[in-house]
Formats: structure tokens, C-alpha cells, sequence
């Protein structure tokens, strides 16, 4: 075989398919003839072809010019295309296909999907708060504690694992009630706790200081001032 030959071959170049549009193009509304249509259309475009014809467009396929026509009808109808205005350099105007609306459907997609599982995550964070607080509470919450915990999350903006963070340090601290977690709650927000790191970083600070102000005689005026946060209810 001619040598020469096979370095055309290689010297033609390949076209990148984005794996997101090949695993997700039948859940977009594609079929694999319009699939296969787009991959062709991009193909002409990144060759300079900028408005392929359907029958330069059947050339490829095996798909009659007339089917690659419907396809192309389909495809700028349900929004997968578009045809735009275009100038070349010496300033001659004409029309091409443009794949942007592909890309945007495409991204729009795996936007809503994402969503939709960071919602049900999110459901499952939630039912989990409340099993971990019946669970510590060793019975079941009545309608004032579950609302209370809606609350929390939706109106005060605060995640499942810093209140179950919250919990936890009324745990430790031997006040195991709602009132005294909704402090801790907002002593961490008003000092910008947002992470279960910093929490518990903050949480081993006021147990340090809570070891050390037992063991010495501080004023109650002077341990107030060290320890502005040391009770959470009269903080």
C-alpha cells in the first residue's frame, strides 16, 4: 500500500464527538439518524462546510437526500439547529448552520438532571435528620419539633449535617433540647460557621474553655468576657 497515500488518509484529521452528546443524545429526543445527521453537519463545519446541503448530507449516510431534508426540518423545528447569516473575509454574505442550540439543549439537560439529584439527596438528607434526631431524642418528634426543623433548613438556610452537627454538641453538653440547639444554630451562623469542620472546631473550643474556667476562680463578670459563648442560652 502507498505510504503516501495512508499519510492523506491520517492527514484528514478526526472530529471529536463529546461523550455527554453520545451518551445522553436519545434522552434529548435524537434519534440515531439525526444523531448521526449532526455529527456529519459538524463535521462540514469544522471542514469550512458551512451549510451543507442534503444531499452532500446523504453522500455520508444512507439516508435518501429527501430523508436528510425531513431531518433537517425536524432538527431546526425542536430547536437543535439554527441557521444564521454569515460574511466571509471578502465580505460576501451567506447562510450556515450553527450546533449552538445543540450544545445549550445539551447542557440545559444535564442542568435539570443534576437538579433533579441534588433534590432528592437532599430529600434523603432530610428524612435522615429526622431518624438521627427521634434516635437521640429516643422517641418521635412531635408537629412543633419537625416544623422547627423545616424551619431551620428552609427559612434559616442551614444544612442537614450542621444541624445534626448542632445535635451533636447538645449532646455533649448534656442539654439535649430544641431551644438550646436552635442557639447553637445561631451563635454558628452570626459567627459564619458553615462547615462541619469549623463546627466542630468550634465546639472543641468552647469545651476547652468550659474545662479551664472549672478549674480556676474567674469572676462571673471576667468569665463572661473570656467566654462570651460558653452557655449558648445566655450567650
Amino acid at each position: 500500500m502507498d505510504k503516501k497515500k495512508i499519510a492523506e488518509w491520517l492527514a484528514q484529521g478526526s472530529v471529536a464527538i463529546p461523550k455527554l452528546l453520545l451518551n445522553h443524545y436519545k434522552y434529548l429526543g435524537l434519534s440515531e439518524g439525526e444523531f448521526v445527521l449532526l455529527l456529519h453537519m459538524h463535521s462540514f463545519i469544522e471542514d469550512g462546510v458551512l451549510f451543507p446541503t442534503p444531499a452532500e448530507l446523504a453522500e455520508k449516510m444512507t439516508a435518501a437526500p429527501s430523508e436528510c431534508m425531513e431531518m433537517l426540518r425536524k432538527l431546526l423545528q425542536k430547536g437543535f439547529i439554527a441557521i444564521e447569516e454569515h460574511t466571509d473575509e471578502r465580505g460576501i454574505r451567506s447562510e450556515k448552520y450553527s450546533l449552538q442550540p445543540l450544545w445549550e439543549q445539551l447542557v440545559q439537560y444535564l442542568y435539570t438532571e443534576w437538579a433533579k439529584e441534588e433534590r432528592k439527596d437532599r430529600q434523603e438528607e432530610e428524612e435522615s435528620l429526622y431518624t438521627v434526631f427521634e434516635q437521640e431524642f429516643g422517641r418521635p418528634l412531635s408537629p412543633f419539633e419537625c416544623e422547627t426543623l423545616s424551619m431551620w433548613i428552609d427559612q434559616d438556610g442551614h444544612s442537614p449535617q450542621i444541624i445534626k452537627a448542632a445535635l451533636r454538641e447538645a449532646v455533649l453538653s448534656g442539654k439535649l433540647n430544641f431551644r438550646y440547639i436552635d442557639r447553637i444554630l445561631f451563635e454558628w451562623k452570626k459567627n459564619g460557621i458553615r462547615t462541619i469542620e469549623q463546627a466542630q472546631h468550634y465546639g472543641k473550643k468552647f469545651r476547652k474553655h468550659q474545662q479551664s474556667a472549672r478549674s480556676t476562680k474567674t469572676a462571673p463578670s471576667e468569665y463572661k468576657q473570656t467566654i462570651p459563648f460558653f452557655n449558648w442560652l445566655e450567650s
